[in-house]
């Protein structure tokens, strides 16, 4: 459970996902899908950790309460959806297919955090997660960064998904 500021409550934690450098690993500035055909972007791999750490998501959160939210365009869009399947990452995670959102610009995923209550956003971009700041509790600063970035409040570096869950640890004794 999250405390909600702005109306006194509390509320149910949910956790939104990024999928490029958080989930499917890649080599450019998102995901290695840029400039290669559908079969290459097939075998790019999973981020170290990445199906374990989205399924301990779940079980923490609960299945309803963990969503993929990712910035791209049409192309991108199915080659990520083609490669959560093709790697068996529904089954193995335990994450809902309807739970996977998709924007244009990077700035929009906060209105996927507000429609859908996200309290918690794990995203490898900090420009992303400046603009979630006041609408979402906690972000996570995934992966290596390539600069130092200055400190957003609620805000944590996670490295590797072990850094996420170990900052989730709470969840476990909810």
């Amino acid at each position: 459970m999250a405390y909600d500021k702005r109306k006194h409550r509390i509320r149910e934690a949910r956790v939104g996902v990024d999928i490029g450098r958080v989930i499917i690993n890649g080599d450019g500035p998102d995901t290695a899908f840029f400039g290669h055909d559908q079969a290459e972007a097939l075998r790019t791999p999973a981020v170290p950790g990445a199906f374990d750490g989205v399924a301990e998501l779940v079980r923490r959160f609960g299945a309803g309460r963990v969503y993929l939210v990712s910035k791209c365009g049409p192309k991108i869009q199915e080659r990520s959806l083609a490669w959560l399947g093709h790697h068996g990452f529904w089954a193995a995670t335990g994450v809902d297919p309807a739970h996977v959102r998709f924007c244009r610009e990077r700035r929009d995923k906060a209105q996927h955090a507000r429609q859908l209550g996200l309290t918690h956003f794990v995203d490898d971009r900090f420009d992303v997660l400046s603009h979630l700041v006041g609408l979402v509790d906690r972000m996570y600063l995934f992966g290596p960064q390539r600069r130092r970035s200055q400190q957003l409040p609620g805000m944590l570096l996670t490295p590797r998904w072990s850094d996420v869950l170990d900052d989730l640890a709470w969840l476990d004794a909810s």
